[in-house]
């Protein structure tokens, strides 16, 4: 999902390959010429000169990705790609090109792509964002009236500049598409969901992770709680961590715990592969939680980290859901969803085993599983093995504590 500059200058004299499709390692994807060549032909010359005139459709990037022929003019552009010696990242003509006609400065712009290359989506971002800034500025002038009087402001937001526009669906939303329609095709998918008490686990995170960090170099988040004691259920509880084949007659029972961990990216959802998860205690993956996660909010992760799971955890929580019903991710046969962490009364039971009431951080777990391979008893005792681990919470020797 990125922009190719030519090797050569030259002519663009024919297209190979349309824009979005697929192509194979090694294939021609278009012929560039001669440019004297080229415009030997008395007939084509109209259409050269056509392009120079439209140069200012040039300016509305919004429009998605602009057919490939109108791209070409960007390659007599290339003699712009030495100013990447003065210090600068590279950036591809095509999208310094976008930048320069719509008065973007490049160093302004932070890159989503591999290594944080700056691609053309990133421009267009900030072309909106730069379109949309006057009427924000204004926002508080308007704002300032009421503070005259005794009346509260009243309520602002900004509006997405997707509003309204048609866009070109992006190659990962594509295959994220695709591959969540497989899923529910392949497999019989239903949800079982569990509360857990996680208030030891609170306690124990507040408790251990200052020191945790400056031991370990990495942060200490619950998600590495909620790892760890799912690769321990799943030892237990085997037909979690399997898979079967497309013509049902075998099932395969994984001897290792690789955990795909849901990851929201600029790019769309990835899920990257924690390898034998059961081996790495908290500290290994709390650090291999954090470099993962990084890693695929940059681009930066490679094919192989990205495949291979058994199982899958996705955090549904982040922005206070508390639970949902995640799809499975194939060819794993179950995916555990973990919501947010919220204080609630509760009943419990005090020294003397009375009922009281107290305040307790609670956390509903939700599972999807494939029914083709695992039975609603089947789960039910995969959450209360989970369940049972994350209340009695004993990882103090993890910790440090």
């Amino acid at each position: 999902d990125t922009e190719v500059p030519s090797p050569v200058a030259g002519t663009l004299l024919e297209i190979r390959i349309p824009e979005d499709e697929d192509a194979e390692v090694g294939q021609v994807l278009a012929i560039i010429g001669d440019a004297s060549a080229a415009a030997a032909p008395a007939a084509p010359a109209p259409v050269a000169e056509a392009p120079a005139a439209p140069a200012a459709p040039a300016a509305a990037p919004a429009a998605p990705a602009a057919p490939a022929a109108p791209a070409a003019p960007a390659a007599p552009a290339a003699p712009a790609a030495p100013a990447a010696a003065e210090g600068e990242a590279y950036v591809t003509p095509l999208v310094r090109k976008l930048a320069k006609d719509n008065g973007i400065d490049l160093s302004t712009v932070k890159g989503t792509g591999v290594g944080g290359r700056i691609r053309k989506q990133d421009v267009q971002a900030a072309i909106a964002a730069k379109g949309s800034a006057a009427p924000a500025a204004a926002a508080p002038a308007a704002a300032a009236a009421p503070a005259a009087g005794s009346a509260k402001a009243p309520h602002t937001f900004e509006v997405s500049p997707k509003r309204g526009t048609v866009e070109k669906t992006a190659r990962i939303r594509q295959v994220i598409a695709k591959r969540m329609r497989e899923s529910l095709d392949i497999s019989t998918q239903l949800t079982q969901v569990t509360e857990v008490d996680v208030t030891r686990i609170v306690q124990l995170r507040a408790k251990a992770k200052d020191g945790f960090a400056a031991r370990e170099g990495a942060k200490l988040t619950f998600l590495p709680f909620f790892v760890q004691a799912s690769a321990e259920a799943l030892q237990q509880h085997p037909a979690l961590n399997a898979s079967m084949t497309e013509d049902y007659k075998q099932i395969t029972y994984h001897g290792s715990e690789n955990i795909a961990i849901a990851v929201d990216t600029p790019k769309g959802l990835l899920v990257p592969v924690i390898k034998n998860a059961s081996d790495l205690g908290i500290a290994g993956l709390a650090k291999a939680i954090g470099d993962l996660g990084g890693r695929a909010r940059t681009g930066d992760i490679s094919p192989e980290e990205l495949s291979g799971s058994t199982f899958t955890i996705t955090n549904i929580g982040s922005f206070g859901a508390l639970f949902d019903t995640p799809i499975i991710n194939q060819p794993n046969v179950a995916i555990l969803g973990t919501g947010s962490i919220v204080k609630r009364p509760m009943v419990v039971k005090d020294v003397d085993g009375n009922d009281v009431i107290a305040i307790r951080s609670m956390c509903y777990l939700s599972l999807t599983y494939d029914h083709r391979v695992v039975d609603g008893a089947d789960a039910g005792r995969f959450l209360h093995t989970l369940k049972t681990r994350l209340e009695e919470a004993n990882f103090e020797s993890e910790l440090g504590l």
